[in-house]
């Protein structure tokens, strides 16, 4: 079965019906990709900092929590990440460290 609408490829599953729907469900399809590969990106660096902290490495968990909250404030730059949230995780990291800095 062809698609009406010149451009359309008539194997796509979406509901819109004419371009510019079509041109909306293409770019969220991609904002969507692209936005679950940056919060993976911020899952990982979060979990290399605990690690970090738990195999008791001062030195790599400063280092890894001073990229891991640059990560954090690029997510909110991007919207992937709400302040408060990126707030919140920075906020418990940096006490998770000082604590086992200190411990140490």
């Amino acid at each position: 079965m062809g698609s009406p609408i010149p451009g359309r490829d008539p194997d796509e599953d979406t509901v819109a019906s004419h371009a510019s729907a079509l041109k909306a469900h293409r770019q969220n399809v991609e904002r969507r990709e692209r936005n679950r590969q940056l919060r993976s990106r911020l899952r990982n660096a979060l979990r290399a900092t605990r690690e970090a902290m738990d195999h008791g490495d001062d030195k790599t968990a400063q280092d890894q929590l001073k990229v891991t909250a640059s990560l954090i404030d690029r997510m909110v730059a991007k919207g992937v990440v709400h302040k408060n949230a990126a707030s919140r995780y920075k906020s418990r990291l940096h006490a998770r460290v000082g604590r086992a800095t200190k411990a140490a």
